[in-house]
């Protein structure tokens, strides 16, 4: 008798899947203050409004001399006094007509004061009854002056809550006085692969590896990815395909965790165990999504912990990491930024085999601003990922020729 499989289920389109699993995603209530100096990465938990204006106080941009302008009219005219000196951290008095203040970067400007010449274009004679400088063009009023709240004003909010914090962003926040910040706290995630072929570099030599044993690579690579995103990660190994050992590292992930992160294991084969695993603990979707590499993909809910189950090919592990867990992490955290950011750019190679799926493309930018296509676009060619710097995203039934415009979707922005 043949058994009838049931019909698969249409192909998800990935905004679709993405939009479900960001909807699924709760932000994490728990938020902790940490030094400004160790807040790089993380999520702000509140706006920051500044209680001062940056700077504080018309300052100079160059090393050089603070003048009125009205004192000097004319390029290599009459030699104007030093009659101060001011440095940075320091307060000028009032400047004395025809007279000039040696000035540097930073300090502020002294009252009387509307340019600064930068030294370069003075030339200083010294003599014992004092210093005097002729200047060797006019100045415009205004120049190489830093107006006191060009950065920020005073009750100006400059970070949001749910920015995700850059060094950038960290000295700014530094600028307004703020030592400590508050920040959403870090997601906590086990992970763990499933498969009996895996091995992991150390435990076996390469020419003592069995027959059909692989390194286990998506280990690797997943948890880098997970402690860029600032999250505290416990490594659970590799679990055998057995269906008990598999709902063993399952309950011991759900305790004190908020996302169960797997590779593997999450098609429907007769070795497949993670699909009956979570479903007798908890809940869990299949989803085929339309995209290569990486159709595969679960969903689902184990005792409180979120489950996110990854195709096993390494590329197809890394590529849908990169376009849905992490936008589901950065949303657990606070964040607000989610959407995936493309350029457009020429592709410098073809592309005829247009496929049903919408594709991401392992690509490398060029010093003629193209881009150049890697070989070998298998699901199991982890050195595209190296060799290439971003994806192509191509849209499903779409051929590339030599010149086309495509969408190009740099590593570092889905990395950083």
């Amino acid at each position: 008798m043949t058994t009838m499989r049931p019909p698969r289920a249409p192909l998800k389109p990935l905004d679709d899947a993405l939009n479900e699993l960001l909807g699924f995603a709760t932000i994490l209530s728990d938020v902790e203050w940490v030094s400004t100096f160790d807040a790089d990465g993380r999520v702000l938990a509140q706006d920051l409004v500044s209680e001062l204006q940056v700077p504080p106080q018309d300052n100079s941009s160059m090393d050089g001399y603070a003048v009125r302008r009205a004192d000097v009219l004319h390029a290599n005219g009459q030699p104007l006094p030093v009659s101060q000196r001011i440095a940075a951290g320091s307060v000028g008095t009032e400047l004395a007509p025809l007279s000039v203040a040696r000035i540097f970067t930073g300090a502020p400007i002294p009252p009387g004061a509307d340019a600064v010449v930068m030294q370069e274009e003075g030339e200083l004679t010294q003599t014992d009854a004092g210093d005097t400088v002729r200047f060797t063009g006019v100045p415009e009023k205004g120049q190489w002056i830093r107006r006191a709240g060009e950065d920020v004003t005073q009750g100006a909010k400059v970070l949001s809550k749910g920015e995700r914090l850059a060094p950038a962003s960290i000295g700014l926040a530094a600028s307004i006085g703020m030592h400590r910040l508050s920040v959403v706290r870090r997601p906590k995630v086990a992970l763990f692969s499933t498969g009996d072929e895996l091995v992991m570099p150390g435990d076996v030599e390469p020419e003592a590896m069995k027959p059909g044993a692989i390194y286990n690579s998506n280990r690797f690579f997943l948890r880098a990815l997970l402690r860029r995103l600032g999250c505290e990660v416990t490594d659970l190994g590799i679990v055998p395909d057995r269906l008990e050992a598999t709902q063993d590292a399952l309950r011991e992930a759900a305790t004190n965790h908020d996302l169960i992160l797997t590779s593997g294991g999450v098609s429907v084969g007769e070795e497949d165990h993670i699909k009956p695993a979570v479903e007798s603990l908890g809940s869990l979707d299949l989803w085929q999504i339309a995209i290569k590499p990486g159709k595969p993909f679960a969903y689902g809910k184990v005792q409180g912990a979120h489950f996110i189950g990854l195709p096993g090919n390494p590329v197809s592990s890394f590529v849908t990491f990169l376009l849905l867990v992490r936008p589901f992490l950065l949303k657990l955290q606070g964040g607000s930024k989610f959407a995936i950011q493309s350029i457009a750019a020429p592709a410098h190679f073809t592309w005829a085999r247009a496929d049903k799926r919408r594709e991401f493309l392992r690509v490398c930018r060029n010093a003629a601003g193209g881009l150049d296509l890697f070989s070998n676009q298998s699901s199991g060619v982890l050195t595209s990922a190296v060799w290439g710097d971003g994806l192509v995203d191509n849209p499903a039934g779409q051929t590339i020729q030599s010149g086309d415009v495509v969408r190009f979707i740099s590593f570092s922005e889905l990395m950083a």
